[in-house]
C-alpha cells in the first residue's frame, strides 16, 4: 500500500480531537508530569565560561550519572504511555482505558528489547565504519563515515518506528518479529515516511521555539529568576507532552493505514 501523508494526518488528528479529554489526561500522567519532574528536580548545569570540550563532556557526564537512577523509571513510564495510547488509537477491539492501560504494561519488555537490539545493531555497525575510518588516517573519510553512520541510524528508525503499534496492537511479544513486521509493513515507503516524520517534527519544534520565547520574554519582565525557571519548565513540558501525543497519534494512524485495519475505528470515542 502506497503511504498517504494527508490521510494520516488527518486520521490522526481527528483521533485525537475526538478524544481530547481522555488522550490529554493520559498524556499529562504519563508524559506531562515525568517530564515536569525531571525538568524540575534534574534542571541541566549551565556550562562555565571559559570550559575546554573534556570539561564540558565530564560536566554532561556527570549530570547524566546523577539523573539516570530516574530517567530509567520515566523511561518505562512513558513506555507504558505510548503503548496505551497507541492501544486506544488502534485497536480494532475497543478497549477501554483500564485495558489499554495494561496492554500498555504489558508490552513494556519487548518494546525496550527491540530498540535495544536495534540500539546494539546501530552500535557495531557504525564501530565498525568509524574503525575503518579512523584506521585511514584520513579526516575526509573519517567524515564520511560519521555521515554514513547517521543516515544509517536514521533509516533504521524509520524501518523500525511501527514496531511499539506492532506490539501494542498486534500483541506481538517477540521484538525480533516486531522489528521484521515494522521493517516489511513500510517497505516500499520508507522514503515517504521519514519525510513526513521530518516536516512534522521540525514544525512542532519550530513552534515550540517560539512560544518558549515568547514565554521567556514575558518572565524575564514579570517574575523572578526561580518563577521563571518553574513556569518555564510547565510550559515546556506541556508542549512537549502534547507533540508527543500527535507523534504517537501519527505513528497509530501509519501502522492502521500499512496494516489495514476498518477506518472507522479511528476516530470513534474511547470507552
Amino acid at each position: 500500500m502506497k503511504f498517504d501523508s494527508n490521510l494520516t494526518w488527518k486520521q490522526a488528528s481527528s483521533a485525537i480531537a475526538a478524544n481530547r479529554e481522555v488522550l490529554l489526561a493520559l498524556s499529562g500522567v504519563f508524559f506531562l508530569l515525568p517530564s515536569l519532574a525531571f525538568g524540575l528536580f534534574f534542571p541541566q548545569p549551565e556550562p562555565a565560561a571559559g570550559q575546554n570540550e573534556q570539561q564540558l563532556l565530564a560536566l554532561m557526564g556527570d549530570y547524566y550519572s546523577s539523573a539516570m537512577p530516574f530517567m530509567i523509571p520515566m523511561a518505562l513510564v512513558q513506555a507504558a504511555g505510548t503503548l496505551a495510547l497507541l492501544t486506544l488509537f488502534t485497536d480494532r477491539s475497543r478497549p477501554t482505558v483500564g485495558e489499554a492501560i495494561r496492554q500498555g504494561i504489558a508490552g513494556i519488555v519487548p518494546y525496550f528489547l527491540a530498540q535495544i537490539m536495534l540500539g546494539i545493531a546501530i552500535g557495531v555497525v557504525g564501530g565498525v565504519l568509524l574503525a575503518i575510518g579512523a584506521l585511514t588516517g584520513a579526516a575526509a573519510l573519517v567524515g564520511l563515515a560519521i555521515a554514513v553512520v547517521v543516515a544509517l541510524a536514521i533509516y533504521a528508525a524509520i524501518k523500525t518506528s511501527l514496531v511499539a503499534p506492532i506490539i501494542a496492537v498486534e500483541r506481538e511479544r517477540n521484538p525480533v518479529a516486531a522489528i521484521r513486521r515494522s521493517w516489511l509493513l513500510t517497505k516500499g515507503n520508507s522514503a515517504r515516511i521519514g519525510l513526513f516524520y521530518a516536516l512534522v517534527i521540525v514544525v512542532f519544534f519550530v513552534v515550540m521555539m517560539i512560544l518558549m520565547a515568547l514565554v521567556g520574554i514575558v518572565l524575564a519582565l514579570v517574575a523572578g529568576d526561580e518563577v521563571a525557571r518553574v513556569v518555564a519548565a510547565v510550559v515546556s513540558s506541556t508542549l512537549g507532552s502534547v507533540m508527543t501525543l500527535y507523534l504517537v497519534g501519527i505513528v497509530a494512524a501509519i501502522h492502521r493505514q500499512l496494516a489495514g485495519p476498518s477506518q472507522e475505528a479511528a476516530s470513534a470515542p474511547f470507552e
